[in-house]
């Protein structure tokens, strides 16, 4: 069966209610522990039936906003999945008071009794209407984004398409393109800051309402933060500004040199080579090609689940008019199969995406072994480990991409993970800083995203942009409107996947491949420090650990001559 073929029904949420109560009743009021089980496996069941339509909904609403039919189903998922999560909170509440906890919690992943709790905690009746608010305000959010046509060189493009021109080795072009891009956002910033500010308001009176002190403490419960604090994300957060922003104003000193110019102007910043990055040869399909083979050479679990990919057609990988920005990977329940959602635009930027959405969904092909829906992925902080580490583990198939640019790539690539951890941490000190003052009016907000931003991307020169002078970046990056909190989870990941760079590419080691299995093999049954473990990986907490691992990238960067990058 292939994806267009799927069966999306929108669900009686009368008639749910009524069957998950009463597959709810059988569970708390088992009189054998091996019938609470079978009551169990109906609830996850019934709760997996519920998130593939609601997961459906929402990927074929985002691959074509315009369509009515899902934007009219988006709109009834606003409204109505903060109501079947307080249906499914019965459950939770029935599983942690269960005469049955001691057996069940010997039979099913521990995380499924931490994330019981987080829901509860986290949602009930006086909230709701907070939250279809909420709900209702990021997809006007994305909406604005996916409205985007905008003329350049003669063509309307989305800004997606438009970004492609970001690395043109003619300076005035890709000045011009940037400034292009600005303008959509300086049209809608009125638009932008209202959606904000009701985002930032809605979500404030949440965290009131559930006795949080401020939403900073409510989000990372909604992360899920089971194994570390925000007392520990500071310590991350200011390690990377003592240790990493230096390591990449040097990358950034040489990039001037390398392309010859006065002054590294905020647009200037993702033109790595001055005859233009390296980009993938050949078109989609031609990717998907290329892609298909090198998984096939990686392993056979790799080969067998990326056939299956195409034969079912799951993935969107085409931008257009129309379609939401950025990139995804969606676990569809019913058919046990993952999407995956990207925007190619003809740069480098395809061969990333389509190498870290594969990490994610070839995660949750090996664990779709889970019956707990909400345990197929596990926690962001987690998944991203598998995503961003099968960037680095398919270097040794770049060639296959990129031809003879693929030591090119692989230096720009290496260079933007480093550079990646300083904007990653910004966003997450901006949230909070936001979120510990929700007064703040849409200019405090700029103001403090601009502070911010030249601690920890001192490179950004705006001269030319008045707009992002001062401070309207912020307004591009999706995960700030409709993920909260997200952002950080990068940072951890991305050290981690560092770590399988460095055993993979510089140590050969021949255990690589099979630790990364094994933590693809667990989807969210563990924690983020237990998976980390189990990977046989450092904490990202650990600062001699971190420390020793970018001197190791610092050194493996500065020993590639400029003559091998021209």
């Amino acid at each position: 069966m292939i994806f267009s073929d799927f069966t999306y029904e929108r669900p009686d949420l009368n008639q749910y209610e009524t069957t998950f109560n009463a597959a709810n009743k059988h569970f708390s009021e088992a009189n054998s522990y091996s019938d609470a089980k079978t009551a169990l496996q109906e609830l996850n069941r019934l709760r997996g039936d519920m998130a593939k339509n609601m997961k459906l909904a929402y990927i074929r609403h985002s691959i074509d906003t315009s369509d009515n039919f899902y934007r009219d189903e988006n709109d009834f998922w606003d409204h109505h999945e903060p109501l079947v999560n307080q249906i499914h909170n019965h459950f939770y509440e029935s599983l942690l008071s269960s005469p049955f906890r001691t057996l069940l919690e010997a039979d099913f992943p521990a995380t499924l009794f931490l994330f019981a709790e987080d829901q509860l905690r986290l949602l009930d009746d006086s909230v709701i209407e907070l939250k279809q608010q909420e709900n209702e305000m990021v997809s006007q959010y994305i909406q604005v984004i996916a409205s985007a046509e905008l003329e350049f060189e003669g063509k309307k493009r989305t800004l997606s398409e438009l970004s492609a021109f970001f690395t043109e080795p003619i300076r005035e072009i890709r000045k011009a393109a940037h400034a292009v891009y600005e303008s959509f956002f300086v049209t809608h910033e009125q638009e932008i800051d209202e959606i904000f500010d009701q985002l930032v308001t809605l979500r404030h009176q949440q965290a009131q309402k559930l006795g949080f002190a401020n939403y900073v403490e409510y989000g990372d419960r909604l992360m899920n933060r089971w194994s570390y604090d925000r007392q520990q994300l500071h310590a991350f957060r200011q390690f990377i500004v003592e240790e990493v922003v230096p390591i990449n104003q040097k990358l950034y000193k040489r990039q001037q040199e390398r392309l010859g110019i006065d002054t590294l102007f905020h647009y200037d910043l993702p033109l790595v080579y001055p005859t233009g990055n390296p980009r993938p040869q050949g078109n989609r399909n031609d990717l998907v090609q290329k892609a298909q083979a090198m998984y096939h050479e990686l392993s056979d679990e790799t080969g067998n689940f990326f056939d299956q990919m195409i034969q079912q057609e799951l993935m969107d990988l085409d931008g257009r008019p129309g379609k939401q920005s950025g990139g995804y990977c969606e676990f569809i329940d019913e058919v046990q199969m993952p999407f995956i959602f990207a925007n190619f635009n003809g740069t480098s930027d395809d061969v990333d995406v389509l190498t870290h959405e594969t990490g994610h969904a070839f995660q949750s092909y090996l664990s779709r072994w889970i019956t707990e829906p909400e345990l197929v992925f596990p926690t962001s902080d987690t998944a991203e480990i598998h995503s961003m580490s099968m960037e680095f583990l398919t270097w040794p198939w770049m060639n296959k991409f990129f031809g003879t640019d693929s030591e090119k790539y692989k230096f720009a690539h290496l260079s933007s993970a480093l550079q990646f951890l300083p904007y990653g941490a910004l966003v997450d000190h901006f949230q909070e800083e936001v979120y510990l003052h929700p007064e703040w009016s849409a200019a405090d907000r700029k103001n403090c995203w601009r502070e911010l931003e030249k601690r920890y991307c001192p490179e950004r020169d705006y001269q030319s942009s008045e707009a992002l002078a001062r401070g309207i970046y912020w307004y591009r990056q999706g995960h700030i409107f409709e993920v909260p909190f997200y952002y950080i989870d990068y940072t951890l990941a991305q050290v981690c996947a560092l770590q399988f760079w460095q055993r993979s590419i510089v140590e050969q080691n021949p255990t690589t491949w099979e630790d990364y299995l094994a933590i693809c093999r667990i989807g969210g049954s563990k924690t983020f420090l237990e998976t980390v473990q189990l990977g046989h990986l450092s904490s990202p907490f650990d600062h001699a650990k971190m420390t020793a691992l970018l001197a190791a990238v610092d050194q493996y960067l500065t020993a590639i001559p400029e003559t091998e990058l021209n």
